[in-house]
């Protein structure tokens, strides 16, 4: 049994008088943390060991910190937490109390702590010092392999708290996405029936004699029927997304020409382009096959794709789209479609998750009602309705490029790759990356 006083300074330089004393009793304390050991072991380590007693709100680890001293909790609680972000702040990873041995990860590893440990409250410690720690893995192999054995006891066990608490997170974020999902859905259902209403009556107000004979009113109307489709244009992309997230696509595969596909697009995209001095260049390789598959879903993944490259390539740029034939893993036929433009680059963080739905990339400069604007804002829909169609058809798709640049524009490419038949989801190949 021992006595022991705080230290007479503790960090940050405050002095502590009149600190109560506490008898501890090492070995039954040490016999806790290294359970297996035998009596003389235990008093070997209890005697390289030092007692020491801290307030609450002291650090006996700072994360970052080459520091060489362990601690074996004897008396009150500490909490070991990490730091997410600087916005995010720290998590707790667990609270320890006595016969919990923290910090001896940093000395064996000869590494910075990765993790901070303040006392909750009056905490009474063991200090074994790197030498002392070394010493004691060097004494015997047995003795070695029983106090390894307790770090990975507790390493493990943090392991599955973690793992819990993922499982928990996922679960949450899970509801959350399908409450989200379902929003949408009604949301976009219910937008429906006015704008359908809305355009009935443009239509109508068009055919009133009083108004075409109204060059200003016509215009007025133009602008209104332009801001509907726009409007009608948004909620189908909602329902869009809906769809591909909670597995109801539908595959009706018929023979798609993917070179009239692409050609019809562009030609689609044709004055919006010319609009901005772009340029659509199309290469289709001579021997681009024919395939099988849904023509509206991959029109809309193709169209989304084309979009989002002429939206991010600044005016007088250059959009390329090329088709070939190719071969998907474990030999499958295929056709490959590359959407490169001359653009903004993206940086390597944003190559993944892009394609998920509401992801934007920094914020937008400019929030607009044009598809085609220059870095325009948009729902953040296109990319994910995209990947969707393309995984129920058992394709991959993914982008390449060198980095995000507004003054080099080192652009990316975009590759969709389809079977020549629909493969089931789960014989489809994995995704690139």
């Amino acid at each position: 049994m021992v006595q022991l006083r705080w230290p007479a300074r503790l960090k940050g330089g405050s002095h502590v008088t009149d600190a109560p004393t506490l008898a501890i009793d090492k070995i039954a304390l040490l016999g806790r943390t290294f359970p297996g050991l035998a009596e003389e072991e235990l008093r070997e380590i209890a005697d390289l060991t030092r007692a020491n007693t801290y307030p609450p709100g002291y650090f006996l680890c700072t994360e970052g910190a080459h520091e060489d001293t362990s601690y074996v909790i004897a008396d009150g609680e500490a909490i070991i937490t990490k730091k997410i972000s600087e916005q995010d702040g720290e998590r707790e990873i667990r609270k320890v109390s006595w016969g919990d041995y923290v910090g001896e990860m940093a000395p064996i590893q000869n590494a910075p702590r990765a993790a901070s440990v303040r006392t909750l409250t009056e905490c009474t410690v063991l200090e074994i010092s790197k030498a002392d720690l070394e010493y004691m893995l060097s004494r015997s192999p047995r003795m070695a392999l029983n106090i390894l054995r307790s770090t990975l006891v507790r390493m493990r066990q943090n392991d599955q708290r973690d793992i819990q608490e993922l499982q928990r997170t996922y679960k949450i974020l899970a509801q959350l996405d399908r409450n989200k999902l379902e929003f949408i859905e009604v949301a976009a259902h219910e937008l429906r029936t006015p704008l359908t209403v809305m355009k009935g009556y443009i239509n109508v107000m068009k055919m009133d004699p009083a108004v075409r004979g109204n060059a200003r009113l016509l215009e007025v109307l133009d602008g209104i029927g332009k801001g509907t489709e726009r409007f009608t244009e948004i909620v189908n992309t909602m329902l869009d997304v809906t769809r591909v997230d909670s597995d109801k696509l539908r595959i009706a595969a018929v023979p798609v020409p993917l070179r009239s596909v692409v050609n019809d697009i562009a030609h689609r995209l044709e004055a919006d382009a010319n609009a901005r001095q772009l340029k659509i260049v199309i290469e289709h390789a001579p021997d681009t096959p024919q395939i099988n598959a849904d023509p509206t879903l991959i029109q809309k993944a193709l169209f989304h794709v084309i979009i989002n490259a002429i939206k991010y390539t600044p005016d007088g740029g250059t959009i390329t789209i090329r088709t070939q034939p190719m071969t998907l893993d474990g030999n499958i036929p295929g056709a490959e479609i590359s959407v490169q433009d001359t653009g903004v680059g993206l940086d390597p963080e944003h190559h993944e998750l892009i394609f998920e739905k509401f992801y934007q990339v920094g914020s937008v400069a400019l929030h607009s009602s044009s598809k085609t604007a220059f870095k325009g804002g948009g729902p953040g829909l296109g990319l994910a309705i995209a990947r969707g169609v393309v995984r129920a058809h058992g394709g991959r798709i993914w982008v390449e490029s060198k980095g995000h640049d507004e003054v080099n524009f080192p652009g990316s490419t975009f590759y969709l790759q389809l079977p020549l038949n629909p493969i089931p989801p789960q014989n489809a190949p994995k995704p690139a990356g």
